[in-house]
């Protein structure tokens, strides 16, 4: 008897149906339904390695009554050890199916569990972060959410790119914005006498900090957790949340949206090979046109525009928004997804926005008031990847700096250091992975697509 995976056992299918069928194997996992008519029952089962569930088959002929009987037992959620015969049902509903010879419960649950056989809304599961992963819907979420990882890591490595752990802890805001926790083990404010002798901040970004490991390496990429102390409510923001911040060398704007566009559509296509069984679940239960608007995504060229062109256009159409457009407005939404689905109907990038709405360490155009910035728009979402050329000029970052008062402190000279030290012209992004694995999956909230949410005013576990 041998034991094996579902997953191990949806690939033997795949290679070779004849050597599957009749195959003797020990299954371990968990029950989601049993339902018996007296003389035959059917147990759906899975193991957590794929998405569907193996019906397992016992029959009252075919067992004596105490495995029958203990078979009847089985209830939601309990956990099983199962032998018995693989058999291909090509004329059914699943290819294959197992029929019992031996089953023991391992663990039962609880009558009050809290997954019962109806649907669930999101809101309730929220409530209980630490039963929900075996949620159907959770399970394609966060299978999909390891499953993009990868796609990251895989794209970034294949093109050489070095992956760097930047710091948690840190002295400054990154991007100037303010948005940071304090990390003390005092109650007085008296950081000198703190943990680490002085104000320590949770990061906002890895930018600034790989950014010095690109010195070294050329390509760089950090993955990781950041925290912004952002009171925000919305279906788009969390307190806790995970950025992909490349860095390279040697590198223009156009360099890094070709970047961009490669590495958003080697993402979704990998997802799309690599858990096909997890986006049709979406595509039929969550978002009926998801891999229609993946698909178009993959097939389509990333246009590219200005952002004077784009308030020019947003102008003309100024009737259609709730917030009025105006040259140097930091766009919102509804301007941002009426660009990319309503005048280029596709993905499409917003280039050199005015330096006073950006972070003060994007590139100065010559005409001193833009920066060499650009934002990926794409329907259905607005804003997905943020990027720029970096100001790699000593003396007009510090100008800059010394404008927003960023040197007074002393946090940041260490950043602006290094333009002394052969910093050639470099760009980078980020990507918001949560925000990016809503498109993906086609989830409307942000704390469905996180193991366990943190936002304003609320903390589970």
């Amino acid at each position: 008897m041998e034991e094996i995976s579902l997953h191990a056992l949806t690939n033997r299918f795949l290679e070779d149906q004849s050597q599957l069928d009749g195959c003797l194997v020990t299954l371990k996992g968990w029950a989601r339904t049993n339902r018996n008519n007296g003389k035959i029952g059917f147990i759906a089962f899975n193991d957590g390695s794929v998405f569907p569930t193996l019906q397992l088959v016992y029959e009252k002929e075919q067992l004596d009554m105490h495995e029958y009987e203990c078979c009847s037992k089985v209830g939601n959620g309990d956990a099983l050890i199962v032998e018995g015969k693989i058999v291909l049902t090509p004329q059914a509903k699943q290819p294959y199916e197992m029929h019992i010879t031996h089953l023991e419960i391992t663990a039962k649950c609880s009558s009050d569990y809290p997954l019962q056989k109806k649907r669930h809304s999101f809101e309730y599961l929220r409530e209980i972060p630490h039963i929900r992963p075996r949620a159907n819907t959770f399970m394609a979420v966060f299978k999909v959410r390891s499953l993009l990882s990868m796609a990251f890591h895989e794209f970034f490595q294949s093109n050489d790119f070095v992956y760097v752990h930047t710091p948690i802890v840190t002295t400054n805001d990154g991007e100037g914005a303010g948005e940071t926790f304090v990390l003390t083990t005092r109650e007085d404010g008296n950081y000198e006498k703190d943990f680490f002798g002085k104000k320590a901040l949770i990061n906002v970004t890895g930018q600034l900090h790989v950014e010095q490991f690109a010195l070294a390496f050329n390509k760089v990429y950090t993955f990781g957790p950041v925290l912004r102390a952002e009171p925000s409510n919305t279906t788009t923001h969390a307190a806790e949340f995970w950025m992909i911040e490349p860095e390279f060398m040697f590198a223009t704007l156009e360099d890094n949206m070709n970047l961009i566009e490669s590495c958003i559509k080697y993402c979704i296509r990998y997802v799309m090979e690599h858990g096909k069984e997890e986006i049709d679940f979406f595509n039929q239960f969550v978002d009926k046109g998801l891999k229609e608007r993946l698909t178009h995504i993959l097939d389509s060229s990333f246009r590219r525009m200005t952002y004077t062109e784009a308030i020019e256009i947003l102008e003309a159409h100024k009737d259609q928004f709730e917030i009025e457009p105006y040259w140097g407005i930091d766009m919102a939404k509804e301007h941002e997804r009426f660009l990319c689905e309503k005048i280029v109907a596709g993905p499409v990038f917003i280039t050199d926005y005015p330096k006073e709405i950006k972070a003060f360490y994007m590139l100065q155009n010559e005409d001193g008031k833009t920066v060499s910035a650009c934002d990926l728009l794409v329907p259905g979402i607005g804003e997905l990847v943020g990027g720029s050329a970096r100001e790699y000029r000593y003396e007009k970052l510090k100008a800059r700096m010394e404008e927003l008062n960023m040197l007074e402190s002393h946090s940041l000279d260490w950043y602006l250091e290094t333009r002394q030290y052969g910093n050639p012209p470099h760009a980078g992004f980020g990507i918001g992975f949560e925000r990016f694995l809503m498109y993906i999956t086609g989830m409307e909230n942000i704390r469905d697509v996180l193991p366990f949410p943190r936002t304003f005013k609320n903390l589970k576990l």
